[in-house]
């Protein structure tokens, strides 16, 4: 089965068709498919002997592939949509079918250069130093929990007496998987900030908060968490006073920007990020708005020996790759074993430069504008945070929870989009989610206008 049969290159040839063809039309939105009508289509995929790549094919591309919602289809507007570009999907196959090892600088060297650059170009829309770096990891989550591990590990290092409990300070628009990484994976504690009327977690409510606690609690304290656009809201922290809290009292201050942060692209939106170059850490997904296919999320420290102390392992069969001078993208973060998930996103950067990704940007942020206004405009809605970025929260007068998820159902089953309920303040409502820049105003006038 290692060979490159007839059989074997006729497969292949058939796969690369259908990947050619899916990138040159138009994204179906598709819908899921219940497990028994599925196991009734599909049945038992897995036997001794196989189905054979003809077969194996067929399942996959009539079966199963319409059973999966396209997630870069322009009116994909639930949780935080995706965008690659043609470029990048395309790059993804090769990189697939290359078998890069990206853990190390001895194994692939060249996957490594080409991540960095394409990191560095993050950094310096952050504003970090030149010597800031880091790794691509697998997603947001993996990426908060990376960052906040060094950040104890520092703490760790620097401080002559441990406290009883480590915490760190969040609000509750943090993304999900801060407090359980948190909570579940570090044992840390978790200090909940209030957002100010917008949801915004602000120097001035931090140092707030942080007076309150005991001094044993206050002792605690090595981090605080400021987001860079929140996924149910897309709205931007203080992170200018967050940062002056955090050097204040000598914390790790880690900007999670998953989402919202590739708004740094566009220069119109950068006043939002001011603080941002304060960062001990950041993180931003590409396969989120800066349209890279997913898994991918880069990782970014200001001081990176920090990070490898933190992360590095060691064993006698690593020795030939510990060495001094290279750079392994593996010592950044909680994994070893790597694929080298940040090529397709610096492929696609190369390719159509960065004047090209300002621009796509700046198109959504504008096409969130106009579908605020919309909204504004509308009789039947009412926007419910104004939008610092390309998130529209927002709901139906007199619409109840049980309206807002037959609607939702109603949209997917008639393939005009995929949009689900939300909550905001105790009440149920939803959201739109803009990364993709070929979804149009049009696009939001006809979710709004199926809401009548």
């Amino acid at each position: 089965m290692h060979e490159f049969t007839p059989s074997v290159e006729a497969t292949v040839r058939e796969l690369a068709r259908l990947s050619v063809e899916r990138l040159a039309s138009d994204a179906p939105l598709n819908g899921p498919v219940a497990p028994e009508l599925l196991d009734d289509a599909a049945g038992k995929t897995v036997t001794p002997a196989g189905l054979g790549g003809d077969e194996a094919v067929r399942l996959w591309t009539d079966v199963l592939a319409p059973a999966c919602i396209s997630v870069d289809h322009p009116r994909y507007l639930s949780f935080i949509p995706g965008a690659p570009t043609k470029l990048a999907a395309a790059f993804d196959m090769l990189v697939g079918v290359s078998s890069v090892y990206g853990g190390t600088w001895l194994e692939g060297a060249g996957a490594a250069f080409a991540e960095n650059q394409a990191l560095r170009w993050i950094a310096d829309l952050a504003g970090l130093p030149d010597t800031a770096g880091g790794t691509f990891v697998q997603g947001g989550s993996t990426g908060n929990l990376s960052a906040l591990v060094a950040a104890r590990e520092t703490a760790k290092a620097r401080r002559a007496h441990p406290p009883r409990r480590w915490a760190v300070c969040v609000t509750e628009e943090t993304h999900s998987s801060v407090a359980h990484a948190l909570r579940v994976v570090m044992d840390v504690d978790v200090v909940l900030v209030p957002g100010d009327e917008r949801g915004r977690m602000t120097g001035t409510a931090l140092r707030a908060t942080v007076a309150e606690l005991s001094a044993e609690q206050r002792e605690g304290v090595f981090a605080v968490v400021a987001t860079a656009g929140s996924t149910n809201l897309g709205i931007v922290d203080d992170i200018a006073g967050i940062g002056e809290v955090a050097r204040e009292n000598g914390w790790w201050l880690h900007v999670d920007g998953a989402y919202g942060g590739a708004g740094l692209a566009a220069p119109a939106a950068r006043h939002l990020y001011d603080g941002i170059e304060q960062a001990d850490s950041f993180i931003v997904d590409p396969h989120k708005w800066l349209f890279g296919p997913f898994d991918s999320c880069a990782l970014l420290y200001r001081d990176p020996n920090l990070a490898r102390t933190a992360h590095t392992q060691h064993a006698a069969y690593l020795d030939p790759v510990t060495v001094d001078g290279e750079w392994n993208p593996s010592d950044y973060g909680l994994h070893l074993t790597r694929r080298a998930r940040g090529l397709p996103f610096w492929f696609s950067l190369a390719a159509h430069g960065t004047d090209a990704y300002r621009d796509a940007v700046e198109r959504t942020l504008a096409v969130a504008q106009a579908g605020a206004e919309l909204i504004r405009n509308a009789d039947h809605l009412d926007l419910l945070v104004e939008p610092d970025l390309t998130v529209l929260t927002f709901e139906r007068t007199g619409w109840q929870p049980d309206d807002y998820s037959s609607w939702s159902a109603e949209l997917l089953d008639a393939q005009r989009a995929f949009v689900t309920p939300t909550s905001h303040r105790g009440r149920t409502c939803t959201r739109l989610a803009l990364v993709n820049p070929t979804t149009t105003e049009d696009d939001l006038r006809l979710v709004f206008d199926s809401m009548r």
